[in-house]
């Protein structure tokens, strides 16, 4: 054999040696191909869900096993957000989804072609504040953080008319713009207010000495003060319940908020254990009561919401970071400013108790960008008082003053007479 053919017959074996060893090497590492395409192809497991807040403000948490990739929307009639997630699959138990504060639906579905949905029905308009996709500090997984809060329709119209620039964002979408506590400058806004009938349904309140019950006065007293500021005809007027019935303090905010008032006065007629005390009062918000029966009257009105059998709880310091906040600086100055008026007005009609202006945590005025006041007409506790209550004629006059209030508030706000 000539030297030719021996380096043909030698490539020839190496060449088969090489095609023997590639094959070899194909078997040996075809399983961890196939399991790093799997681990591709594997759906992402959604692991937990968690929701935390109240009826104006909420935040929800949803726990994956891997990184999220989704896609958001906002829907109307109902409002919601839809949040569609790829390859994804639900391990939640089914009693964390269980609805609470502002969103009022919770439903988790598999759309097919890989795509799993998410839908928050919202208790009326929100906004969606920020949705972030984080990962966990342990770093054995991520999670989507969602923060909504209460919104007006008009707010919610133009995120819809937005929404072809922010749908499919998976990063922080900071809502700016909607501090609310400034002029009215909306196009067509009136200055709103929305008038508050304290208590409702199971929860009636004060009774007095003569068995008034509170719920009653505060409704009718309401009714006549929306009458009066509707006839001047320069306001949007609403009322948080117009019949017998339970609102939670925080829905009471959230109406507020949702009409995008200027003003909310919550009407109440309480009773106190010192004798011989008597005449309204004007409260306003504040971390620190004015005074020990400021604080007290806080406490009580604080706990409606167990009257209903719903205790509200802090969740967890996030939860009591959002309630600190809603106490803007802006919003506070304007309340007061309305108090000082309300309390001047006040003072030419009917009894005052001395120092009327005080103030005190009450949640129903916690609204971070709605100017509140909650008016104390008087005391179902004192005989006087309580019969002052029933009285039509007086009722008319104390009406009149937080109109004639309103009135020169309005103007100050917008620049404009508005008449009273």
């Amino acid at each position: 054999m000539g030297l030719a053919d021996f380096t043909h017959k030698t490539c020839r074996a190496g060449s088969h040696v090489l095609r023997a060893a590639w094959l070899l090497l194909l078997i040996a590492i075809s399983p961890v191909l196939a399991s790093v395409c799997h681990a591709e192809d594997a759906s992402r497991i959604a692991t937990g869900y968690k929701m935390a807040g109240d009826a104006t403000k909420m935040r929800i948490v949803m726990s994956f096993d891997r990184e999220p990739d989704l896609k958001w929307f906002l829907l109307r009639g109902p409002n919601r957000l839809v949040v569609d997630l790829q390859n994804t699959k639900f391990a939640i138990d089914a009693k964390d989804l269980k609805a609470r504060g502002l969103v009022k639906g919770v439903r988790l579905g598999d759309l097919g072609d890989g795509v799993s949905r998410l839908i928050l029905t919202g208790k009326g308009p929100f906004a969606v504040d920020k949705l972030d996709i984080l990962k966990d500090d342990t770093g054995a997984g991520y999670r989507i953080a969602i923060d909504i809060s209460a919104a007006s329709e008009r707010e919610f119209d133009e995120a819809l008319a937005n929404q072809a620039l922010t749908t499919g964002s998976t990063v922080s979408t900071e809502k700016g713009g909607r501090v609310g506590t400034g002029p009215v400058s909306n196009p067509g806004h009136r200055f709103t207010i929305v008038i508050d009938p304290g208590h409702g349904g199971v929860d009636g309140g004060a009774e007095g000495l003569n068995g008034t019950i509170e719920k009653n006065v505060t409704l009718a007293f309401a009714t006549e003060l929306r009458d009066k500021l509707a006839a001047v005809g320069n306001y949007d007027v609403f009322m948080t319940r117009d019949t017998d019935e339970f609102l939670r303090l925080d829905d009471r905010v959230r109406i507020a908020r949702q009409h995008e008032a200027d003003l909310l006065i919550s009407i109440h007629a309480d009773t106190i254990s010192v004798k011989g005390i008597r005449g309204a009062t004007v409260y306003t918000v504040s971390d620190k009561a004015s005074d020990p029966e400021a604080q007290a009257l806080a406490d009580r009105e604080n706990l409606s919401d167990q009257f209903a059998g719903m205790v509200i709880k802090n969740d967890s310091k996030e939860v009591t970071d959002i309630l600190i906040d809603l106490i803007r600086r802006e919003t506070h100055s304007f309340s007061m400013s309305f108090a000082h008026t309300l309390v001047g007005q006040l003072s030419t009609s009917v009894g005052l108790i001395n120092n009327p202006q005080r103030s005190a945590g009450f949640k129903v005025l916690k609204a971070p960008d709605v100017p509140s006041v909650l008016v104390e007409l008087g005391y179902l506790s004192n005989a006087k008082d309580e019969a002052q209550l029933l009285d039509a004629d007086w009722r008319g006059k104390a009406a009149q003053s937080i109109t004639n209030a309103v009135a020169l508030f309005a103007s100050a706000r917008t620049g404009t007479a508005t008449g009273g």
